[in-house]
């Protein structure tokens, strides 16, 4: 992958690299993210030397992991890359560890024989491994860094890193150049339809053809159906392929068990949903009540919508083609309001930049007559702030009304295809018979401007 594919998690590798006593690394994220290549371009970008070993290569490994006996492993390592592992200035990479187990468990001893050597270990589908093995993790002994797909300021930044200083002067209070505006529009609606699976923005970065990432995304799955197949166990395969499929026609929506499968009973349906959401090809976002940080600790873990692991692989997977994409005005993208809500929730949940599991939450008052909904609900220090998604310009804010009636916040957030503004909101909530005047303060991003959410909002 060419060098204009920066990730950001580089920055996170080169501070942790010159930690004293740091620990063994295990970049977690589902298939095809990029895990490899972002160690091989760190690795290069700091001249180490790099001794990698693909385990799914060697399964034999296993049983040389499984003696936990620091001087056999080495030796065994030492004469697949026929070179010392332990020299000045190198850097040990053991890539798929889900496919020798054991491997996992030697990290601890790696890291306490041989403290010097830096060493990173990559997974994908880890949960299907772990599942069906009895062994402890190495808790304390090592650290995780969380991978997700590739951001859209990171497609920007391959694809025209002129923009990206757009991005870096947004805040709610200045409204961008209009041909600024147009031009991140555009390139947003292109992302929403290659992603950010790092193999398919570089497709359309050399070739310039949507049809050309479209081919990537139709491997990206068979390599995901391939995977079920070797890790999960023969009754569970039909039914995870089958919700793997369904998945992105259910973004948005409050999971039902049986618009998934009427012949499979819901605990099953149930358990390969957090099999897919361990394994990061999905995201549970659940409900929340939203009374006080961390708004984690409120959720009702019976109430959840999904979001699928990309947004280009999502629209792949429900035939959404790029010529449909683009003849869609802004209101027949409102009805594709799943695609802006997949959009902002995959950004949303990398928002801590790879040190923390995905959690989003959302708010849901189902009532007698009317149901109350928030999009997202995030925190930024004691601040809580409702977050609603528009495809489109318009659309109402009744949901937000509920939320900020509750008094559960004074500020709140709207992503949308305007420029960005902050503006007074008044108006009347009818509450126990009477109406109720509530007023608060409206922050409005174009949906391109999710990434710089955080950093705005620790400004409010």
């Amino acid at each position: 992958m060419g060098n204009n594919m920066k990730r950001f998690s580089e920055q996170y590798l080169v501070q942790w690299i010159k930690t004293r006593r740091r620990k063994p690394l295990i970049l977690r994220g589902a298939r095809q993210v990029g895990k490899s290549t972002l160690v091989r371009q760190f690795a290069n970008q700091q001249n180490l030397l790099l001794n990698e070993i693909n385990l799914e290569r060697h399964l034999e490994l296993d049983k040389v992991f499984a003696t936990l006996d620091i001087a056999v492993i080495r030796g065994e390592l030492e004469a697949l890359v026929g070179r010392s592992i332990t020299k000045q200035g190198s850097l040990l990479f053991l890539d798929e560890i889900q496919a020798t187990p054991s491997a996992i468990q030697a990290l601890r001893y790696l890291y306490e024989d041989l403290p010097d050597i830096p060493v990173i270990a990559a997974g994908s589908l880890l949960e299907f491994t772990l599942a069906d093995h009895s062994f402890s993790m190495p808790v304390g002994r090592i650290e995780y860094h969380h991978l997700g797909p590739m951001t859209f300021r990171e497609f920007l930044q391959a694809i025209e890193p002129a923009l990206c200083r757009y991005l870096d002067d947004l805040d709610f209070d200045s409204i961008l150049p209009e041909s600024a505006h147009r031009k991140l529009l555009m390139r947003q609606r292109q992302y929403m339809f290659v992603g950010g699976m790092p193999e398919a923005v570089l497709m359309f970065h050399e070739s310039a053809s949507l049809k050309e990432a479209a081919a990537v995304h139709r491997r990206i799955v068979s390599t995901y159906e391939d995977d079920f197949a070797k890790y999960a166990r023969h009754h569970e395969l039909v039914l995870l392929q089958r919700i793997f499929h369904l998945i992105p026609s259910q973004v948005g929506q409050k999971v039902k068990y049986v618009n998934f499968s009427r012949e499979d009973r819901s605990r099953d349906v149930k358990a390969a949903i957090e099999l897919l959401a361990k394994a990061r090809v999905c995201t549970r976002v659940f409900a929340s009540h939203c009374s006080g940080i961390p708004l984690y600790a409120d959720i009702n873990e019976f109430a959840y919508k999904l979001l699928f692991l990309d947004v280009g692989l999502m629209n792949h997977v429900c035939g959404l083609d790029w010529p449909t994409l683009r003849r869609m005005n802004d209101v027949q993208l409102i009805n594709e309001g799943a695609v802006a809500e997949q959009f902002i929730g995959q950004h949303l949940a990398y928002a801590s930049k790879g040190a923390d599991p995905p959690r989003l939450v959302y708010w849901l008052r189902e009532g007698r007559k009317t149901n109350a909904e928030v999009d997202y609900v995030i925190s930024s220090g004691p601040n809580i702030f409702p977050v609603e998604v528009k495809a489109g310009r318009s659309g109402t804010l009744r949901s937000l009304h509920q939320f900020v009636a509750c008094g559960k916040s004074l500020k709140a957030v709207r992503l949308d295809m305007n420029q960005p503004s902050r503006q007074q909101v008044t108006y009347q909530v009818p509450t126990a018979g009477k109406h109720q005047k509530t007023f608060f303060e409206l922050l409005s991003l174009p949906l391109y401007g999710v990434g710089e959410l955080k950093r705005l909002l620790d400004q409010e």
